[in-house]
């Protein structure tokens, strides 16, 4: 297998998990299977960077002296607020080049200044999903997932996300159960699908400031499987359906049947996740009813059926033991 070289843009005001969480990935990608990756860090003249926390990161060298890489990674931080000008051009040029293009958080800023999304769609923190519309109306900003994969180009939401994105990459490379160990060795889940929203219903809505419907929200987080009808949530809350549902919306954000949803969708796709429930008994867990309604909510919401969410995302119970001739394991951290 040809060793693919993973090249990370480093700056001043980067932010350090950007940088560090696609670097373990892809780390224990060639401790898994040596002769993979071979990972490189620069920045524009080869000198140290102060991330956004503090540290101080040493590239290997400069960006005009780096190899050609495969995948070329650009994280994001506060130094993509104003981008040096060399950093940008520097992007436009070798960019196009790369046979993966990679951005982590707010690094869509930097690949958008570059010109490299126009025409693509694309994702980043969700604080700067605007910003990134506003300022480059060329690139179509969705501001759910947690990555977005448009051809050779792959675009992350914030921070941790980027650790995903690259476990989707070296499952894209070595398959399912090399990223199964690696995911395991790092102790997160192999892997959150790249559609999944960065924000839990409870994240995304508002806390309510009122006491009534604070216990409405913790209800329904509770109790996917009872009536969440707005007439049942209303009497709950001790209001009439039509104050209940215009007083929701103002104080959280969306609509009750919206934060309904999105609470089954959640539960539902958990219990897929980490359980060996069959598909009707969580259907009616999560207050679906039915396979065929929550199969409805899922094509809709994720763009896949239930059984196969959990065929391609719920991590295996134990590890596969090892047989002789396998590839070596990761390192005990």
């Amino acid at each position: 297998m040809e060793q693919r070289t993973v090249l990370f843009v480093l700056f001043d005001g980067v932010q350090s998990l950007d940088v560090t969480g696609p670097v373990e990935v892809f780390a224990g990608a060639e401790h898994h299977t040596p002769g993979t990756y071979r990972i490189r860090t620069a920045s524009l003249d080869g000198a140290p960077v102060r991330t956004s926390s503090g540290l101080t990161l040493v590239p290997d060298g400069s960006l005009g002296g780096a190899p050609e890489p495969h995948t070329l990674v650009v994280p994001g931080g506060e130094g993509t607020r104003a981008p040096q000008p060399r950093l940008t051009d520097w992007l436009r040029a070798h960019g196009p080049a790369a046979p993966r293009l990679v951005s982590v958080c707010t690094g869509a800023l930097l690949l958008a200044a570059a010109g490299l999304l126009d025409g693509r769609r694309a994702t980043t923190h969700w604080l700067f999903c605007d910003k990134l519309a506003r300022d480059h109306p060329a690139v179509e900003v969705d501001p759910d997932p947690i990555y977005v994969r448009d051809g050779h180009v792959a675009t992350s939401a914030g921070v941790t996300a980027g650790i995903d994105l690259a476990l989707a990459l070296v499952e894209e490379d070595l398959g399912r159960e090399a990223a199964l160990t690696i995911a395991r060795h790092l102790v997160v889940f192999l892997r959150r699908p790249g559609n999944q929203a960065q924000f839990s219903a409870q994240l995304a809505a508002q806390t309510a400031s009122r006491q009534p419907l604070r216990e409405v929200q913790r209800w329904i987080t509770e109790h996917p499987a009872d009536d969440l009808t707005v007439q049942a949530l209303a009497a709950r809350a001790r209001l009439s359906p039509r104050h209940f549902a215009r007083a929701f919306r103002a104080e959280t954000g969306m609509t009750p049947g919206r934060y309904v949803d999105r609470v089954r969708l959640e539960h539902a796709r958990r219990l897929l996740e980490d359980t060996g429930d069959g598909i009707e008994e969580i259907s009616r867990a999560g207050g679906y009813g039915t396979p065929e309604a929550m199969r409805r909510a899922f094509l809709k919401a994720l763009g896949t059926g239930p059984a196969e969410y959990r065929r391609r995302f719920r991590p295996s119970p134990t590890p596969r033991p090892r047989v002789e001739g396998a590839p070596p394991t990761l390192p005990t951290p």
